[in-house]
């Protein structure tokens, strides 16, 4: 499978509840899908919890499946479920930085989105593509 896409997503759920990755690979599975549909869940403490293998397609943005890097970070919604927010903690964003800097040494062609770069979805509740450039993303690696 080659990679051209890393694309990070939000799991849609409450500010600060607390929601592991095997929750949402249950809620996925309950779908009727093989498996969690992301490559990385990041749970609140920030530790990327693998999903599917980086070899295998994903299920999390339609018509990109077949050549990207799914990440899920735990969050993106206010407390009362009513906005999209940016609910990252500093943990959360220290790790998906340092997980996309570690994909992209393998996939140095890669192009890092958000899932609202490629749907009309507010996901992943903060722009991708703003926020790689003030952490240091090379502008080569975002979209």
């Amino acid at each position: 499978m080659e990679i051209n896409h890393i694309i990070i997503h939000c799991a849609a759920t409450p500010e600060g509840m607390a929601v592991t990755a095997e929750e949402i690979k249950q809620w996925h599975l309950a779908k009727g899908w093989s498996d969690i549909g992301y490559h990385y869940v990041l749970e609140l403490e920030g530790e990327p919890i693998p999903g599917r293998p980086e070899g295998t397609a994903g299920a999390h943005t339609i018509g990109r499946n077949h050549d990207s890097i799914g990440i899920c970070y735990v969050g993106g919604m206010t407390s009362d479920m009513s906005a999209p927010k940016d609910t990252r903690t500093q943990s959360q964003r220290v790790r998906m930085r340092s997980l996309l800097i570690d994909l992209l040494r393998k996939y140095p062609e890669a192009k890092i989105s958000g899932h609202n770069q490629h749907s009309t979805k507010a996901c992943p509740s903060f722009d991708v593509s703003e926020w790689c450039r003030i952490v240091g993303i090379p502008d080569i690696n975002v979209l």
